[in-house]
Formats: structure tokens, sequence, C-alpha cells
């Protein structure tokens, strides 16, 4: 694993190996999503037969998690003081990163990949190990019960909106309903629906140095320009979100004290007035459903 840090850089490792079912079984990912599961339930991918995904011209295709380990490795990157980004590299199917949030408290993982080895486990363990997981939405599960596993079983949070998503239930696959869920380290997870029924946000309280942070996966999604976010329901098919369930993520959002946005990928990064930013989105985005385009400007915070 490759790590990116003021600590210095560690080359990867060529003889790292994907870490075994560990009582799981047999599995295998689906080479577009990502997602792992196991071969019994293996035939079409629902992740990938669903509207907000796709299944390539070419049919499913799944690869074992030795053949991604062969091919593939992680580097970690401090994003600031407590948060480091976890990403695959050569990008694999979705190509989102994972986020790793260290507290005093106990480190949480926010949404996971397909490729787990020992280099990756060597690296985390170093910064404090894991307490819990926590999954934006199933698009980003990747191989979460392996990830689970390699660190004591710790619990993986998904909200019980997307209970029917679970790809083969475990006992460290914890459903949690409501609005809010308290993590380890001051953190709380936020339901905001929207893109799927159980999207959730990460909120961070204590981060950007103490102005806050939010941890969204897609939902919302920082755009190109990365003063604005939209709200999806599909990326690759372009479907956008409904107004007024934009509008309940917004509003799922607002109790919450954040000025940074974290998104799925290092490149997806409000790094301040991201609240506001967001506010101001929400208004382009409804208006823009309306066929009013053009109708709301972005200006920086006085």
């Amino acid at each position: 694993m490759t790590q990116r840090s003021d600590e210095g850089n560690v080359a990867p490792g060529a003889e790292a190996f994907q870490v075994r079912d560990d009582g799981i079984g047999e599995t295998v990912i689906c080479a577009t999503c990502g997602v792992q599961r196991q071969v019994v339930s293996a035939q079409t991918c629902p992740v990938c037969a669903d509207e907000r995904q796709y299944l390539p011209e070419g049919g499913q295709r799944w690869i074992t998690p030795e053949e991604l380990a062969r091919r593939h490795y992680n580097t970690m990157t401090e994003e600031e003081p407590g948060l480091y980004s976890i990403r695959t590299e050569p990008a694999f199917a979705i190509g989102q990163r994972a986020l790793l949030l260290a507290t005093p408290h106990g480190n949480v993982l926010w949404d996971c990949l397909s490729l787990i080895d020992d280099a990756t486990i060597a690296a985390i363990r170093s910064k404090g190990g894991l307490a819990a997981i926590a999954i934006s939405h199933p698009h980003f599960y990747g191989a979460m019960r392996v990830w689970s596993r390699a660190f004591g079983g710790v619990p993986i949070w998904i909200h019980d909106a997307d209970r029917q998503w679970i790809p083969d239930p475990a006992p460290e696959i914890r459903t949690w309903s409501g609005s809010t869920k308290p993590l380890p380290g001051d953190l709380t997870l936020i339901h905001v629906g929207g893109h799927f029924d159980g999207s959730q946000v990460l909120h961070w309280p204590a981060g950007a140095g103490g102005h806050g942070v939010a941890l969204a996966g897609d939902n919302p999604n920082v755009c190109a320009d990365h003063r604005w976010v939209t709200f999806m329901r599909s990326f690759p098919n372009y479907i956008p979100l409904a107004a007024d369930e934009a509008e309940r993520v917004v509003a799922a959002l607002r109790p919450h004290a954040f000025d940074r946005l974290y998104g799925w990928t290092p490149e997806r990064v409000m790094r301040q007035d991201a609240k506001r930013s967001i506010e101001r989105s929400l208004i382009r985005h409804v208006r823009a459903l309306r066929g009013e385009h053009g109708a709301v400007t972005w200006s920086a915070r006085a």
C-alpha cells in the first residue's frame, strides 16, 4: 500500500494478497459496481440491474478477489488531520474511495472498497484500527464483510431503508432506522434518502478545524465546479432527483454545522462554505427542473 502523507511513502507490496473469506464462503466481485457477494447468490448483479446503475454491453462479468488483488493495490492519502483517503489503483469498477476517520474514541471507515489486502490492513492498524464501518449507499458496499472481519467483525452500519440491497446478510451488518445515529468519536450518521431510500451522510463536527465536515459519498454530489453540488437518482444514466426528494436531502442536513464536504473521489471536495453552497445548489436544481436556467448565481461568503 502506498501511503502519501507527511509520514512519507511506502512502495506497493508485490506480495500483498487478498484476505480470504473468514467463514464467508466463496465469493465473486461485480466488475461494474464492485460489490462482492457469495457465489451462490451471484447471477446478475441486482445493484447493476437497477435503473441507477447499468450492465455493460457484454453482459454481467464477475471477477475473483484474487484476480482483483493481482492487478490492483490501495493507496492512502491524508486529507486533513484525522482523515485519510483510501483508493484502489488503477481505478476499479465505480472508482470510489473510502475515508478513514480517526478519533480518540475509535476509528470509522466511511464507504468501502472491493480490495483489501495485508498492506491495507497494516496501514489502518497503524492508525488505530477500526471501531465501525458506515456506508453511504449500496453502490459503495464493496467487500464490506471482508473488511469488517479483517478488524474483528466491527459493525457495518446501513440504514434500514436499504436493507433489501444487502448482498449477503451477516451478523456484522447492522441496520438502523430514524433520522440520525451516533457513532464513536462524536460522529453522527444522517439519513438523507434521495439517491437511495437509505442514503446517509456522516457528520464530523471536529473536522475542518472545528468548523465541521460532512462525508457525503455522492449524495449530494460535488460538481466539477466545486462551488456547487447536484442531486441525482442515477449518475451514469443521467436521471435527476425529483425536487421534493432533493429538498428532503437538504432538510436532513440543515440541523448540522459543517463548512467542508468530502465526496466520493479526491477530486470532489468542497473545501469551504459547503453548507451554504448546498442550499444554493438546491434552489438551482429545483428551478432547472422547471426549465428555469441561469436563475441562480453563486457569490463567495463575505
